[in-house]
């Protein structure tokens, strides 16, 4: 399974628990699952709870590393600038997403975060892969609620 797929895994099971579905991965660089998580924002009552930052916590951790410097993080929705800078800080080297966000994102959008002059590091940035998938996902989600 690819680490998209099982980032879009992570994003149905938080939609089936009333969080917002969003899911990431971090991979190593043989592109082994070093992590995954879903958004538990809800669950935890913590606003920063997003599923790139809970991932990235946990690559970290198993590593027992500050720094994620040959990872690649993938989620399922353009990281906020929140989830931008973090990826920075943990020095990711490339972050994969799905579908665009113009009104949230941080990477091509909004803040973008990678691209302003005091941004310490840039990870590569991949858009648009299983775009069609991951914003369906977030349209039901949304449509579901409304």
């Amino acid at each position: 399974m690819s680490p998209m797929e099982i980032a879009l895994e992570e994003a149905r099971a938080a939609a089936r628990r009333g969080e917002v579905p969003v899911g990431a991965v971090v991979t190593d660089a043989a592109g082994q699952v070093l992590s995954r998580a879903g958004n538990e924002v809800e669950a935890r009552h913590d606003p920063s709870a997003h599923a790139e930052i809970l991932a990235m916590r946990a690559a970290a951790a198993l590593r027992a590393d500050k720094h994620l410097e040959d990872a690649t993080l993938w989620v399922t929705l353009e990281p906020c600038a929140m989830c931008a800078q973090a990826a920075s800080l943990f020095r990711v080297k490339r972050v994969v997403f799905g579908a665009y966000d113009p009104k949230s994102g941080g990477v091509e959008h909004g803040a973008r975060v990678f691209a302003h002059r005091q941004c310490h590091h840039a990870p590569e940035v991949v858009g648009g892969v299983r775009e069609a998938e991951a914003a369906a996902l977030l349209r039901e989600f949304f449509a579901a609620r409304r």
